[in-house]
């Protein structure tokens, strides 16, 4: 059995039945907007995450030391 994407699982511990609800179409737009929300904050997240590995970066360059030359200075 395929499940569809979007969808909700109920597990009945008494019974040990398990039901698929789907979710209606109005539950779906707002999942997919929540989806495409979390995936552009993550998308601004790495970007975020990159400048400042560059700055990082352009800092040990101008220092002319390595990462592992500053690790080995701070360890």
């Amino acid at each position: 059995m395929t499940l569809p994407k979007w969808h909700t699982k109920i597990y009945d511990a008494e019974t040990g039945i398990e039901t698929i609800i789907e979710y209606t179409p109005a539950e779906i737009v707002v999942a997919e907007a929540a989806e495409a929300a979390f995936l552009a904050k993550l998308e601004i997240l790495k970007a975020e995450e990159a400048v400042k590995n560059a700055a990082k970066q352009a800092v040990l360059d101008k220092l002319g030391l390595s990462a592992d030359e500053v690790a080995a200075l701070l360890g």
